[in-house]
Parts: C-alpha cells; sequence; structure tokens
C-alpha cells in the first residue's frame, strides 16, 4: 500500500473519529445488540424451563372434577372471569359428561377462544395438549377396564435417539446470534461510508481530494479500507461483548452451554473480513450514486435488507441449497456447521468468498469510473 494511500486512510479515519455521535451511532450495534440477545434468550429460557400459569374460565367445572384437577396439575386452573391474569380462553363442559364418560360414550368439552391472537396461541396449544393427554389416559383406562392391554392401540412404538451434541444443541442459539454478528459489520461502517462520499460531496471537499495529485484507484481503496476498518472494528466488538454477555446466561438449563470461544472468534474474524469489504464497497457505491446524505441514507437502509434477507435465509434454512455459495449466506452457514461441532465446509467457504470478493472488485471498479464523472462528483 503507497505512502498516499496510507495518508489517506488516516485522514478518513481521523475525520470520522472527530465526530463522535456518528461513531457510537455506527457503534452503538456492536454494543447493544449482544446485550439484547442475552436479554431475550433470558426470556425465552424462563418461559421454557418454569412455564407460568394458565388462568382460563370453565363453565361447569363441577360436572368434571377429574378433568379440572388433572389441568390444575399442569398449570392450568379455573381463573375468574374478572381477573387480569385470565386469559381469554374459555372451556365449556357439556351438561351429559359425567353421565357420558361413565357410560363409556365420548363426551364434549368445547374450547372457545381467538385463535387469530398471537398472545393465545401458545395457550390454546398448551390447554389442546393437556385434554389430549386426559383423553389419552381415560381411553387407556377404558381398554383395561374391559381386560385389553391398552398397547394393543399402540402398533408402532417409536424410539427417537437423538444424537445431537450440546455443542450441536447449542449452534442453534448461537446461530442466531452469528447473524447479528455477521450484519454488525453493515451497521458498524454504514456512517463513515455515507459521510466519506455523499457527506464529502456536500461539504465540497471530494472536488478538492480529485484535484490534489492522487488517482481515483488510491481515493477508492483508501475509502474502501477506512470504512472495512470500522466495520471489523464493530464486528471484534460485538465478539467480545457476547463472550462476556453470553457466559452469564442459564445455558445448562437448556442442557447445553454456549461460549463464544477464542476459536470461533478467530474463525468469525477470517470470515468475517470478506463480508467487510464487500460491505464497505456496497456503501461507498451506492452512497456516491446517490445525489444527497439524505437521499444516501436511504438507499442503503433499503439496500441492506438483501445480506439481511440472506442471513436469515441461511440461519433458518428456509432456502434452496444454493444459497450456500452465495455471499453471507455461504459463510454463515459455514459459521453454523463450526459451532455445532461438524467437518468445517473449506470449499463451501473459500467459493462464497471468492464471490463476495469478486463482488466487491466489481463495485469498486464502478466506483473509481463514476469519480471520473462530473455528475457523480458535484451530485449533478
Amino acid at each position: 500500500m503507497s505512502n498516499k494511500i496510507i495518508t489517506m486512510v488516516r485522514k478518513e479515519l481521523i475525520d470520522a473519529a472527530r465526530d463522535k455521535r456518528s461513531v457510537m451511532a455506527g457503534l452503538y450495534y456492536a454494543i447493544g445488540t449482544p446485550l439484547l440477545m442475552c436479554g431475550m434468550f433470558f426470556l425465552l429460557i424462563g418461559q421454557l424451563t418454569s412455564p407460568e400459569d394458565l388462568n382460563i374460565k370453565i363453565d361447569n367445572a363441577k360436572g368434571a372434577p377429574d378433568l379440572v384437577k388433572f389441568l390444575a396439575s399442569r398449570g392450568i386452573s379455573n381463573g375468574d372471569s374478572e381477573a387480569k391474569d385470565t386469559k381469554e380462553i374459555q372451556l365449556i363442559i357439556s351438561d351429559d359428561y359425567a353421565a357420558n364418560m361413565a357410560k363409556g360414550l365420548s363426551a364434549e368439552v368445547i374450547l372457545v377462544a381467538d385463535a387469530s391472537n398471537e398472545k393465545l396461541q401458545n395457550s390454546i396449544r398448551r390447554l389442546e395438549r393437556s385434554l389430549q393427554e386426559y383423553s389419552g389416559e381415560m381411553g387407556s383406562l377404558r381398554l383395561i377396564a374391559r381386560g385389553i392391554d391398552p398397547r394393543v392401540m399402540q402398533p408402532i412404538k417409536v424410539n427417537v435417539k437423538d444424537e445431537a451434541t450440546p455443542d450441536s444443541r447449542a449452534g442453534m442459539i448461537l446461530g442466531i446470534a452469528t447473524m447479528t454478528m455477521i450484519y454488525a459489520v453493515f451497521i458498524s461502517g454504514m456512517n463513515l461510508a455515507i459521510d466519506t462520499s455523499a457527506g464529502e460531496r456536500e461539504r465540497n471537499s471530494l472536488a478538492l481530494l480529485l484535484s490534489h495529485p492522487v488517482s481515483t484507484w488510491e481515493i477508492v481503496i483508501a475509502k474502501i479500507t477506512a470504512v472495512t476498518i470500522f466495520a471489523m472494528v464493530g464486528l471484534v466488538l460485538t465478539l467480545l461483548i457476547s463472550k462476556l454477555a453470553y457466559s452469564f446466561v442459564p445455558w445448562q438449563e437448556l442442557g447445553f452451554a454456549v461460549s463464544v470461544n477464542m476459536n470461533f472468534i478467530a474463525m468469525m474474524l477470517i470470515v468475517g473480513l470478506p463480508v467487510a469489504i464487500m460491505a464497505a464497497c456496497l456503501q461507498l457505491f451506492v452512497s456516491f450514486m446517490a445525489k444527497s446524505f439524505k437521499e444516501a441514507q436511504s438507499y442503503i437502509t433499503i439496500v441492506l435488507m438483501v445480506p439481511m434477507m440472506l442471513a436469515m435465509a441461511a440461519s433458518y434454512n428456509i432456502a434452496p441449497e444454493t444459497i450456500q455459495w452465495l455471499p453471507i449466506s455461504g459463510q454463515l452457514q459455514a459459521l453454523i456447521e463450526f459451532i455445532k461441532g461438524r467437518e468445517l465446509p473449506l470449499t463451501q467457504i473459500a467459493v462464497s468468498s471468492a464471490f463476495t470478493l469478486t463482488i466487491a472488485i466489481g463495485l469498486a471498479i464502478g466506483m473509481q469510473k463514476s469519480l471520473k464523472s462530473e455528475k457523480i462528483v458535484f451530485g449533478l
């Protein structure tokens, strides 16, 4: 790297450091996201390990005391309809329930609830599972009373042998966190990318810079390097805060442990560098194409939806296998395999990283050519 490029990179970093609000705005994501993820995991683990009692309204509860007692053992009780903690779920026990149960006939219960209400869906499913469990127990008792082995009704007994290791179970959780880590390289350098392109043009310093004895290539490389440095700083901060914060989450209650170890950090930095370079090139290219600072912010917000969708497709496995060769999704899938303790897909990383750098080079060439146009330099 020539002395001119190093000097311009230093100039870009100094200019960025002077605007502390802009710097912190770019790093808030890197600092805050791991903490928010930890808070979400705390709530999730609390709900999975100790679900709260479910209070519903049960009509004619005296007609089915055994059913009501069974539901109470599952944390589902008959609550006061006027109480705030009573869910808008009603269980109606038919008047002939006891008589039909005594005769060995089907006894009817009616579940009344709004299934379109997202807040009630988990409670409805919980109540349905409990009712099905009670129905199964009563059916088995009826068969035993008639001298029939209940196993007759189960011709196939399925035993599931789970070969998942603690690392692979942890990988399912850490895979979501990995998506936020990859996305940190886009958010951390975004403000600098806009300021050093559209911002410099509005301040008329871009034209002044081009008047110096430096080539457009040197300017482009310097700006890409500066934005990439900021992106990698954001990634490093995200990893360090994640390593500290995730150690306080009670993973053992789910039967595994999540550890952001040094091997994972090193692999994330290696894989994240090509993504950071591409992110810098993409954001700078879009900002140069915009005619104003605000317009650049709007365009980049829309453009960043693409890497987010690729990251989500890789994290939730909701896209064809071809995404394993694409930028971001390919690297993210490889990282998820790595943290699950499986063999590292080197070919996948190599191809997706090469594709990532190819896109970055193409965008850099486009920027270099655009800086020779007066329309781009002066925002005409």
